[in-house]
């Protein structure tokens, strides 16, 4: 049995410029990490002629042409491992809620994928094949974040060529404030995020036609993911919690589908409890709202009068990786 682990993460700045539709034109930035929740894949080896998957649904097939979950099909299709194999996931955040979770799952599922073969892939190749079957195979209107960050984990600056090309640094960060945003930064749930897709399909779609609105806001995103960059690595966490927020007023100007009342009035509340900044992570329409406080026990309660449920989390430095092998 193979078990492989692959974080989820959450966006620090430059969200939205990973996009093929906008890098492909100007290059992007982002500035990422990954968190301490993960994407568990196993697969075994079975006694009967077929591929049995077990994740949200339950499927048994003879062939990788008869599964129905897209991305477990196309890594089938790419790597004849079977049959005669189970194949489960299990995650500690459910899919649909922005932080990255069918990255990390492509991700995981190759790299266990990989090991079941006795074979190895480099971290950017991992992610590279993971980018191929989500973006080209399977036509997803996503940027190529997700997949870099579950392979490589860590607080990671992501640079995006026009040709596709992905630089992978370390964000030059100190010990102190590394440990001053994982006690500082805390993460809400709002609700699924059903409409990203509608979002990162909307937001496609104008920047190929180069709407001229839609590319400046892209332009201001990605210039405010590098002034994170500088602000982090100057140790300068509340100026990092101002460029949250300038990020997410910016942000929700991409799509009307963005935001909605509750979170509105969730984040004014958050600010009102003394939040120095924040966002929604990930596409938009739900997920969660990641805050940067001084007050982490106001802003609890602030939010546990809301009803909204707290994920605490720590950053993870070890990506996706192998945890088990018999």
């Amino acid at each position: 049995m193979i078990i492989t682990r692959s974080p989820l993460r959450i966006t620090l700045g430059g969200g939205g410029t990973d996009l093929p539709s906008y890098y492909g034109q100007f290059g992007g930035f982002v500035l990422s990490a990954a968190i301490s929740k993960y994407i568990f894949i196993s697969i075994n080896r079975t006694f009967t002629p077929d591929y049995f998957l077990k994740y949200s649904a339950l499927e048994r097939v003879e062939h990788p042409d008869q599964v129905d979950h897209p991305i477990i099909r196309e890594v089938l299709r790419a790597h004849d491992i079977g049959p005669s194999v189970e194949i489960v996931s299990m995650a500690d955040i459910p899919s649909g809620t922005g932080l990255g979770s069918s990255g990390a799952f492509t991700v995981g599922l190759l790299r266990a994928v990989y090991a079941f073969e006795r074979d190895h892939a480099a971290l950017g190749d991992l992610a590279d094949e993971a980018c191929a079957i989500e973006i080209e195979r399977l036509g997803r209107p996503v940027g190529k974040q997700d997949q870099y960050i579950a392979s490589f984990g860590g607080i990671k600056c992501l640079g995006f060529g026009r040709g596709g090309e992905v630089e992978v640094s370390p964000l030059a960060i100190s010990t102190d404030t590394m440990h001053d945003l994982e006690e500082h930064l805390l993460m809400f749930f709002t609700g699924y995020s059903r409409d990203a897709d509608r979002v990162l399909t909307e937001q496609k779609t104008l920047s190929e036609a180069g709407d001229a609105q839609m590319i400046d806001n892209l332009h201001f995103v990605k210039d405010l993911g590098l002034r994170t960059k500088e602000a982090l690595e100057q140790g300068d966490t509340e100026g990092f919690a101002a460029l949250m927020h300038e990020h997410w007023e910016h942000k929700k100007k991409r799509s009307a589908s963005m935001s909605n009342g509750n979170i509105d009035r969730w984040y004014l509340l958050g600010r009102e409890a003394g939040a120095l900044g924040g966002k929604l992570v990930g596409a938009g329409a739900g997920g969660f709202l990641l805050f940067y406080t001084r007050d982490p026990r106001g802003l609890r309660q602030a939010m546990a009068a809301e009803g909204l449920t707290e994920v605490r989390f720590t950053f993870d430095h070890d990506g996706s990786t192998v945890i088990a092998r018999d």
